[in-house]
Order: C-alpha cells, then structure tokens, then sequence
C-alpha cells in the first residue's frame, strides 16, 4: 500500500525531508487557507503541488486531499446550495486537471474529530489524546448546559461530570472549550459557548433523517463529477462515532456505510476507512467492517483506540488497542491485490499512520494535536512491519 503522510502545509513544524525520513512517498494535505465553500483554483493546487514535489530528490507526491471540506449551510440544507455546490464540483474538476484525484471528506455536522485532552499524560512522560465521557457530559450539561442534555448520560457519569466542574478553575473550563473545538486545523469557525449554543440551535430540526437526506443530495450533486473526471471522493466515519450535543451522527457504523454507497452507487463514491473513529464505537467489528466495505475503501487511517466501558476512549498504541489490525491489514492487501489482478490502475491503496502519541522529541516541538512526528513514525513503521509479513505469508503486493 501507498504509505503516505498527512501533512498541514507550509506553516506545519515536520518538514517535507522530515517526512520523507519516514519512509513516506505520498502527502495528505489541504488548502487549510482557502475558506469553506470557495473554489480550490488551478493556480492554488499548483503552487501546493510546487512545494510538494519542487524538491526531486525526495520522490514525493500530493497522494491525497484531506479534506475539501463540505459547508455548513450543505449539512444544514440551508438556502439556495447551487454556488456551494458549483464551487466543489469546480474544486474537484480543477484536482483532477492537476493530478490529485483522491479526495477526503466528512459530513460532521458543526465539530470535526473531538476529545477532551489533547495530552494525556502516559507512563514515561509521553501523551496521547482522550475523550472521556465525564469530562464531555460535564461540559455539555453544565457550562454549555445544553436542554436536555443530562437525559442522555448516565447518573454515574453525571456524578462524576458535577464533581469535575465543582472544582475546575475558569481556566480548566477555557482549556476544555478550546479542546473540544480543537479538531483540525483550516478556515473554519471555532466557537465560543454562546456562538456554539446558536450554531446548535440551527440544528434544533434536524435529526439523523435529516441530515441523512441532505447527505444524499450531496452525493448526488458531486459524485457525478467526480466520476466524470477520475476522482475517488472517500468519506471519513464520524470520530466519534456517536451523536455530540444533540447532533445527529451519520456517517457511524454499518448501516451508515452502506446507506451512503447506496445513495449514489459509483466507483467514485467510497470510504475512508479509519480505524480509529470507527473502532471507537462498541458497536463497530472493524475487521468485519474492512471485509464488508473493501471495494469501496479507496484511503485508509491507521490508528488504535482502547475503549472503556462507559464510552469512554484514548489513542492507543498502533498495535496495542482494541482494533485487530493486523486482521484488517490482511482485508487490505488481499482487496488490492484484487484490484491489481483485475487490472485496475489505481489499484494501490494508499494509507497513513493516524494520530499518535507524543514522544520523545515530540513535546514541545508543536505539531498539531495528535500528529506529532516520533510517534506517527513509530505507528509507521509497526504498520509497515505489519504489512511486509502479511504480504510475505499470503503471496501479496505491499
């Protein structure tokens, strides 16, 4: 598999001969700079393209957009939709005309991935991220105090969310706030309380069969033109994969995946397998899920979660957590190597360590949350471990 490596940007601290250190052949990035909704110009992917690949002697290549992010007012079905969804169908023609014809996405409505500690200190001084269950309810129920909310938590839970709150600090209740909107880095509104309770209230009507509906008509909208000029558009799996604050979660589990590849069939309609959001779910086999799903798996995260009982999560190490990851590698390769043989061309899948813990070099250096540099590479170079001895033992191309 294509092993690649997302990367934020000019602005990001892990340089490109860093990354190319790592082993990694292919970049994921994004115009983070480009506001929501606005086309992605020919010249702006040149100028991205230019970085990436200016230096020759480190063999890189734009792999993969993550993301081209969907607007709100999409999620919503808010309004006249015909220029926002104009400027994606723009956006992907003008990929395509450049080379880059692998495209990420999500469909999650107000809040993209979302944890409570963004380092959660692990034996030995390192870090990792964690959604804790308490911490979530106890600022949902009582600094957002969102209507409703405690009916959805467990009484043990919200004994232990009101203990949190009635010793944290002003500034633990501000460090919180910004954890949860911390999520991923790109022209996007990170909102304060009251502008999170408005955003939320836009919500108030929509329910998962409503947001289901105005994800279809997404796909209808786009995926037509993807397919028409060679794009794989691959959405990415809620994370977690569970309502937040009332908002309805979609993109979650198995009926999810297949009511999406159903709601426009087409080579260009497929999944970003991450098996971290998914595997974060109780719900969720995820080795069950790849072998289900492989044909339309056209990107992949690697990553490991251990999960508590309460719903609680953490990052675990690549090989360490719940995710049978060795089973779902098997499910991968094989799903090339079918690809392969039937002669498809784009029959290399391409994947990239997800998340890691901070280590070592990692504190301090201020990467983004979950993407330090020693700990992708550890998760790197266990997964391409990982796949050499699969490969080897069933005869497949890595």
């Amino acid at each position: 598999m294509e092993q690649t490596w997302r990367w934020f940007g000019p602005d990001d601290p892990i340089t490109l001969p860093q990354v190319r250190q790592t082993g990694a052949t292919g970049i994921v990035t994004a115009l983070h700079h480009i506001p929501y909704g606005v086309v992605w110009s020919t010249d702006e992917i040149v100028k991205r393209i230019g970085m990436i690949e200016g230096d020759s002697s480190l063999r890189l290549r734009w792999s993969v957009v993550e993301s081209l992010p969907v607007s709100e007012a999409i999620k919503l079905g808010e309004g006249d939709l015909t220029d926002l969804f104009d400027n994606y169908r723009q956006s992907l023609r003008n990929l395509a005309a450049c080379g880059v014809t692998t495209v990420c996405y999500n469909f999650m409505a107000v809040l993209d991935w979302t944890r409570t500690e963004l380092a959660f200190r692990l034996p030995g001084g390192a870090t990792a991220l964690r959604f804790d269950l308490d911490r979530f309810a106890a600022f949902d129920c009582y600094i957002l105090q969102r209507p409703g909310a405690e009916a959805e938590f467990s009484s043990d839970v919200l004994d232990r969310a009101k203990a949190w709150v009635a010793q944290a600090s002003e500034s633990d209740k501000d460090r919180l706030l910004a954890t949860i909107m911390a999520g991923l880095p790109g022209a996007y509104d990170r909102y304060d309380v009251p502008g999170l309770r408005g955003m939320l209230e836009k919500y108030r009507d929509i329910g998962h069969a409503e947001l289901r509906a105005n994800y279809a008509r997404f796909l209808r909208e786009v995926v037509p033109t993807a397919e028409e000029c060679g794009v794989s558009l691959c959405v990415h799996p809620d994370d977690p994969p569970r309502d937040l604050f009332g908002l309805p979660r979609v993109v979650s589990n198995a009926d999810d995946l297949q009511f999406i590849v159903d709601a426009c069939p087409s080579p260009a309609n497929g999944i970003t397998f991450c098996t971290g959001a998914l595997g974060a779910g109780g719900q969720n086999n995820v080795p069950r899920l790849a072998e289900r799903f492989a044909p339309h798996i056209r990107f992949v995260h690697l990553r490991n979660v251990s999960k508590m009982l309460d719903g609680s999560f953490m990052e675990a190490e690549h090989l360490r957590g719940d995710v049978d990851m060795v089973s779902v590698v098997t499910t991968l390769l094989k799903e090339q190597a079918r690809r392969k043989a039937a002669g498809e061309p784009d029959w290399r899948i391409p994947f990239r360590p997800d998340h890691g813990h901070e280590l070592a070099d990692d504190i301090g250096r201020g990467t983004h949350p979950g993407y330090p540099l020693v700990g992708r590479l550890k998760g790197l170079a266990e997964i391409r471990g990982v796949m050499t001895a699969v490969a080897a033992i069933n005869r497949l191309p890595v």
